[in-house]
């Protein structure tokens, strides 16, 4: 078997690993650091939890063991998709270069400029950055790559999902044609072969695993649901989550939680506190401050529950995560790759749980598809996906039905009840023509005709015959009795009729 003894690594890089306690290294450790010692370009795959970061940092460190950093010219650069995996990077150097006289330096967002220009000014062996903050450096002319020497790609597949290929391809366009390149990823897409065939030369192919392929050590399930309401799919979904994490009891001795979208970090986080378990959100619109808290608080055991974004599903080296629950079907299959490695880390056994509406089997199909293998199912923890509210709370909502048909009743019988009523109705419009005191009685027909016609009807008449005296004179003119209206110069002939008519009578 081989030991770390036996792969030509500095003295002091030895003595740095025997003391964090290693004898062997990994199968990915074991096949790419030869080459990297020998200077060849390495492209490295293999899963998530494997090693990969110790695979180029020791050969990175016994290169550079030798020489001095130039002002603003750093040594090597390596590059990592996110902050967390950048800060994780750096503590791996720190533990293994604590008896070589190298530094280094972290350009990551949420940090002052002002600190980290002081570092690159100093000189630094070793720059680890992301590649936006390391292009604004760039930009404002406080740094220099032409003196690179070592350059690393870590998590490259994860660089495409995020969309820093073009950074990253500039940035190889601004580092030496004669640099050394490692190149490491979990999944090898179309987009991360054109580049490893565009950047790098000859490389020494590493694959230890098939890729894309999950931990033996894993194990996993799902759990299919379907909501009883559409307003109450998210509360149930919650629901099914706390029961699944009940249903592990003491086993359940720290978790991480993924969904797809930050708001959705935010609720079920809150949820999980509201209903007394201890758990805390992580997401890139948070404060890099803490994002460093709550993680460093989850690796100390401090806290139990992580609730994260896929922020924290590449690189996050949590040695004991005993279990991962998928509150939400990853969109890009490679994605539950990256999540579930969270577990089963360095030999150890893990279990991985998800949850998967109907709208999100196409997702979970393409998953399969990857895994070229059936993920077990797993019986729904509750009877009726239940909601943040009890099971009694849903049969009072029940009720709600026949009140509104009772309402719709009580509407029915008011609208028949006019059926009944014309009459008193009718008894009460003569009032509008009166009888008693009908001084036009020139045209006594009009009255009659008042009587049958519907008013709707007199009105749609009166438009149609502007000019009927009978209307004018029995209808409007009679409720007003001897007073007329004046209507300016031009007065309509039938109330000039009607004057006239009384006048006479």
């Amino acid at each position: 078997m081989t030991k770390f003894s036996d792969l030509n690594l500095n003295p002091k890089v030895l003595k740095a690993i025997e003391e964090a306690g290693y004898e062997t290294p990994t199968p990915i450790q074991a096949g790419a650091i030869p080459p990297a010692l020998e200077g060849r370009d390495v492209l490295g795959i293999a899963q998530t939890g494997t090693g990969k970061t110790a695979g180029f940092t020791l050969p990175m460190l016994s290169l550079l063991s030798r020489g001095r950093a130039r002002a603003r010219m750093p040594r090597s650069l390596v590059l990592c998709p996110t902050r967390e995996l950048a800060a994780q990077v750096a503590e791996n150097f720190d533990t293994y270069s604590k008896h070589l006289k190298l530094t280094k330096a972290l350009l990551i967002g949420g940090v002052s400029f002002k600190e980290q220009d002081k570092l690159i000014d100093k000189g630094v062996d070793v720059l680890i950055a992301t590649p936006g903050r390391l292009l604004d450096h760039f930009e404002r002319g406080k740094l220099l790559l032409t003196g690179v020497q070592i350059m690393v790609v870590d998590e490259a597949d994860r660089m495409l999902d995020m969309g820093f290929i073009p950074d990253i391809e500039r940035i190889f366009s601004l580092t030496p044609f004669t640099r050394q390149t490692l190149f490491f990823s979990a999944t090898m897409a179309p987009e991360i072969e054109r580049i490893t065939n565009t950047f790098l030369s000859a490389p020494a192919r590493v694959e230890v695993a098939r890729q894309a392929t999950a931990s033996e050590t894993i194990e996993q399930g799902v759990v299919m649901i379907k909501a009883t309401r559409r307003d109450r799919a998210d509360s149930e979904k919650r629901a099914v989550l706390r029961a699944l994490i009940d249903g592990e009891g003491e086993a359940c001795t720290n978790a991480i939680v993924f969904c797809n979208r930050k708001i959705d970090v935010d609720v079920v986080a809150k949820s999980l506190k509201k209903n007394g378990y201890d758990a805390a959100p992580i997401h890139g619109d948070l404060d890099q401050s803490q994002r460093t808290r709550t993680l460093d608080q989850f690796r100390a055991g401090d806290l139990k529950i992580l609730v994260a974004s896929d922020v924290a599903a590449r690189g996050l080296d949590v040695p004991a995560v005993s279990h991962v629950f998928n509150y939400d079907v990853p969109s890009h299959a490679e994605d539950y790759v990256h999540r579930i490695g969270r577990t089963g880390r360095a030999g150890r056994s893990g279990k991985a749980m998800m949850i998967c509406n109907p709208r999100d089997e196409k997702n979970f199909a393409a998953i399969e598809a990857l895994l070229q293998k059936e993920i077990p199912r797993l019986d729904s923890p509750v009877q009726s996906a239940g909601s943040d509210t009890p099971v009694e709370a849903e049969a009072e909502d029940k009720p709600a039905k026949p009140s509104r048909s009772r309402s719709r009743t009580v509407s029915r019988k008011k609208a028949d009840a006019p059926q009944e009523a014309p009459v008193e109705v009718q008894a009460e419009t003569p009032p509008e023509t009166p009888k008693a005191e009908p001084k036009p009685q020139a045209k006594p027909q009009d009255k009659s005709q008042d009587k049958p016609q519907d008013r709707g009807q007199e009105r749609n008449q009166g438009r149609g015959r502007s000019g009927d005296s009978g209307r004018s004179g029995a209808g409007r003119g009679g409720d007003q009795g001897n007073k007329v209206v004046g209507m300016g110069d031009h007065m309509p002939s039938f109330i000039a009729l009607s004057f006239d008519e009384r006048r006479v009578g």
